[in-house]
């Protein structure tokens, strides 16, 4: 048993597991799908070189901390659960490539996905996520990210979600966000969008369901827009010096500020 190196328990009706699970330190890939686990053993930590963790459809309510130690880990399913909330340690997992957490309670992601920078697909739909956190938008490898369907929780998208440049697929769906962030118009591989079901006003909605590239360049033109309205001030002088304007307010073109 301790050389396992696979093993599939899906639909066997578990309720717990023996705190020994952790002795199976070879293990790289576990299916507990579809049984009715109410937990996780704090042991899961010990399986350092698992590689494929599937709990889908069961009743855990969290993840252990120690799911951190398990740092060997490209995929991780928690879909049809009853988890309130993915824990902080999910961070240390910086070789996870696929994150599914569907129908749960979550209403809340962890602070440290800043360092999930081979992240390549993630799905929080059918959730009840208050906000995104900035930091996923450092895991900047992530193709695929869905997060519809948290309806009247989800009231916006992260300010810099303009970094993650590889981002073909995004599903907003089913929530409540009506202003698209100024980042939004960096996301030049976006293909697909799903942005139906939201009170959209800034793109209109009839210019999201046109498709991602149109909601990208309306966002584009908009902030173009904008900048081409600024005040024009006067040429600086000696005395500007003195002037307390942060760097990031201002704007140089052909020997003129412009200041926002």
């Amino acid at each position: 048993m301790i050389s396992l190196l696979y093993l599939d328990l899906r639909g066997n009706d578990l309720t717990s597991l023996p705190s020994t699970f952790g002795r199976l330190v070879r293990l790289a890939e576990l299916d507990l799908s579809c049984n009715r686990l109410a937990f996780l053993p704090d042991t899961i930590g010990d399986l350092i070189n698992l590689k494929k963790l599937n709990v889908e459809t069961n009743d855990i309510e969290e993840l252990p901390y120690t799911i951190g130690n398990c740092t060997l880990l490209v995929e991780l399913r928690a879909d049809y659960n009853r988890l309130k909330c993915l824990p902080e340690a999910v961070g240390k997992l910086e070789l996870l490539e696929v994150l599914t957490a569907r129908y749960n309670n979550i209403s809340r992601l962890p602070t440290t996905m800043a360092s999930l920078t081979k992240l390549r697909e993630m799905d929080v739909s059918f959730n009840e996520l208050e906000s995104i956190p900035e930091s996923l938008c450092l895991a900047t490898a992530l193709v695929k990210l869905n997060i519809g369907n948290n309806f009247a929780n989800l009231l916006a998208l992260p300010r810099s979600i303009g970094n993650l440049e590889k981002l073909e697929e995004l599903d907003m769906s089913n929530n409540q966000i009506r202003v698209l962030p100024d980042s939004f118009a960096m996301l030049s591989k976006l293909r697909v969008l799903h942005a139906e079901e939201n009170p959209l006003e800034v793109p209109p909605r009839h210019i999201a369901e046109m498709g991602a590239q149109a909601a990208v360049q309306y966002m584009a033109e908009l902030i173009a827009k904008r900048d081409a309205k600024l005040p024009l001030t006067k040429p600086k002088s000696a005395w500007s010096d003195c002037c307390f304007f942060s760097g990031s307010n201002k704007r140089k073109n052909d020997g003129w500020d412009y200041v926002t």
